[in-house]
């Protein structure tokens, strides 16, 4: 996502965005070196670093798609500078989350499972899908594949749309959801559930699909990403949106002018 984000500001993708900084591990590769030659751009005057406190000064926004893990010590570096952040991060824990709740009392922050502007189209879909069919004996299952070495399941992506799904049937997902089924159930599936099901192998960026079945119907909702410069395009954007906003806790809805 970083070789992505650099390459889309490389190419003026997103007009009045400029690259001041790039952050990743001190272990990562390229340390000191330009990292337009390091993403496929051209010189971009920008180093590689390891030290994020440092880049606090040149900066507005920060957009982060690191690990999950260390994301509130990131948020307070970013919250003491006083600088908007973006984060595209998956796999949050629920203390994380929490923790970005707090920090983005102090500043602006959006905060998005998927940064695809049309991921979170069809998550308005999917609302108002379940909403309409979800008590007319509508099942609700959600697919996702990613590439194999995608780690956290299901995609962050695919608990965004089945929170939608949930808040349209006005059900508590952490009490219908089912991932995954292997050998004889105690009997036929409930009508308040929503399955998931993770597949992953090749270099798949991102398949989603929603699949509300009936007796003699099937309605599909569904996406593909082709390639992560739909992520890229979707942060900088939220970036370019964030700048100037006041404190608080923003989706990529937000961004869409669908809230």
């Amino acid at each position: 996502m970083g070789k992505a984000l650099i390459n889309c500001l490389a190419r003026e993708s997103v007009p009045g965005l400029d690259l001041v900084g790039a952050v990743d591990l001190a272990s990562a590769y390229g340390q000191g070196t330009d990292v337009g030659p390091l993403s496929g751009a051209g010189e971009t005057g920008v180093m590689l670093s390891a030290d994020l406190p440092a880049l606090t000064s040149s900066t507005d926004v920060f957009i982060d798609f690191s690990f999950h893990e260390g994301i509130e010590k990131r948020g307070q570096v970013i919250a003491n500078a006083g600088k908007a952040w973006v984060i595209g991060t998956t796999g949050l824990t629920d203390e994380e989350k929490n923790a970005v709740a707090v920090i983005a009392k102090g500043i602006p922050v959006v905060l998005a499972p998927n940064m695809s502007l049309g991921v979170n189209l069809i998550h308005s879909l999917v609302k108002q899908a379940a909403a309409a069919l979800a008590d007319k004996g509508y099942d609700i299952e959600i697919t996702e594949m990613h590439h194999r070495k995608k780690l956290d399941a299901p995609s962050g992506t695919a608990l965004y749309l089945g929170e939608a799904a949930a808040e349209g049937a006005g059900w508590d997902l952490s009490e219908v959801s089912q991932h995954g089924r292997e050998g004889i159930s105690e009997g036929e599936r409930p009508e308040k559930e929503i399955g998931f099901h993770s597949l992953r192998g090749g270099d798949v960026v991102g398949d989603h699909e929603v699949l509300l079945a009936a007796e003699g119907e099937l309605v599909r909702i569904g996406h593909r990403a082709t390639n992560r410069d739909t992520f890229a395009l979707g942060a900088l954007r939220a970036a370019q949106w964030l700048a100037g906003k006041p404190a608080g806790l923003y989706t990529m809805r937000d961004v869409l002018g669908l809230n």
